[in-house]
């Protein structure tokens, strides 16, 4: 039998709060979305960083988050599209480029990608 835990998400980009009942059974993110709050998303798959909070207060279980190393998972990220609850929760929403820095930033050894910029030409 399920049991159902309070969720308090802090919408950084909007400036708002949504309380959320959510079972401990179900994705985070479908349950907002089934009790008409909408949250960033993309892949649903957790394979992107679109849907990325910083957990505050509370357990959170997201066996496939692989859009996450383990290491931020460790340091509180996680990712809503496959996250469980495991007790009430707080968590906040992260700008997405931030977490994918984070994540891949140590691959790219010139720094961050520069839009507009023309390719080289042989």
């Amino acid at each position: 039998m399920s049991q159902t835990h309070k969720i308090k998400v802090n919408d950084r980009t909007h400036n708002i709060q949504h309380n959320l009942q959510v079972p401990d059974d179900r994705y985070i993110l479908h349950s907002a979305e089934q009790q008409g709050v909408e949250l960033p998303f993309s892949c649903r798959n957790g394979a992107c960083t679109t849907c990325a909070v910083r957990v505050l207060k509370g357990d959170i279980s997201q066996p496939e988050a692989m859009g996450l190393s383990p290491e931020l998972q460790k340091e509180g990220y996680a990712l809503l599209c496959v996250s469980y609850a495991c007790s009430d929760l707080e968590v906040e929403t992260q700008d997405e480029d931030e977490v994918y820095e984070l994540q891949f930033g140590r691959f790219f050894g010139k720094g961050k990608v520069k839009a507009g910029l023309p390719l080289d030409e042989d």
